[in-house]
C-alpha cells in the first residue's frame, strides 16, 4: 500500500514539476518571430532578388557576359533612323531595342556580380527575397515591357532597313561607273 501512495505521490510531483515549467514559460516574452506576420530588418547589403529598370537599360550585355551561370539572357536589335528610344536617367542616348531580357532565377546564385559592370545602374538586388514556385518555368523573368508583337516588329523593321540598305549599296556599285574622257 506505501507503494500505491508512493507511485501517485511521484505522479502528482512530476505534474506540478512539468506545470511549473509550463506557466513560468507563459510570462516570459517571446523568442521566436512569427514568420509571415513578423519579418526581420535585413542587413545593409544583403542580395536577394535582381530587378532590371529597363528604362535605364540600353542593352550592353555586359551584366550577362559577368554573370558567372549565365543566367541572364540579352538579345538586342538596333533602331532604324527615325526612331527615338530616348535617353536613360544618366542621360546616355539609347540606340538599342532590348527585344529579350530574362533572368532564370533558379539559376542565379545571388553573387551580385551582374550588377557592379552596369554602366546605368539599372540593374540592382531588391529586398524581395520570397518568390518560390511550383513550375521551375515560372522562376525565368522577362523585364522587356514590349508585347511579343513589338518585339517582332522591331526585328523586322531592323532587317527591313538593312534589306533595303544591301540593296542600295548594291544598286551603286552596279551604276555605270562614267570614265573621264582624255584629251589628247
Amino acid at each position: 500500500m506505501k507503494e500505491y501512495f508512493n507511485n501517485i505521490f511521484t505522479a502528482l510531483y512530476t505534474i506540478l514539476v512539468g506545470m511549473k515549467i509550463t506557466f513560468r514559460h507563459l510570462f516570459i516574452p517571446a523568442v521566436t518571430i512569427q514568420y509571415p506576420d513578423v519579418k526581420l530588418k535585413l542587413p545593409e547589403r544583403e542580395r536577394n532578388r535582381l530587378y532590371v529598370n529597363m528604362d535605364d537599360c540600353i542593352g550592353c550585355d555586359q551584366c550577362s557576359r559577368a554573370c558567372p551561370v549565365s543566367c541572364i539572357e540579352i538579345e538586342t536589335v538596333k533602331s532604324v533612323p527615325g526612331e527615338d528610344l530616348g535617353k536613360t536617367s544618366n542621360g546616355k542616348k539609347k540606340v538599342l531595342w532590348v527585344t529579350k531580357f530574362n533572368i532564370d532565377f533558379a539559376k542565379c546564385c545571388y553573387c551580385q556580380l551582374c550588377v557592379f559592370p552596369c554602366p546605368t545602374e539599372c540593374i540592382y538586388m531588391t529586398d524581395v527575397y520570397e518568390f518560390s514556385e511550383y513550375e521551375r518555368e515560372n522562376l525565368i523573368y522577362d523585364f522587356v515591357p514590349l508585347t511579343p508583337e513589338e518585339r517582332e516588329q522591331k526585328k523586322n523593321n531592323y532587317e527591313k532597313f538593312m534589306a533595303e540598305k544591301a540593296a542600295a549599296d548594291a544598286a551603286a556599285k552596279q551604276a555605270p561607273k562614267e570614265e573621264p574622257k582624255k584629251e589628247s
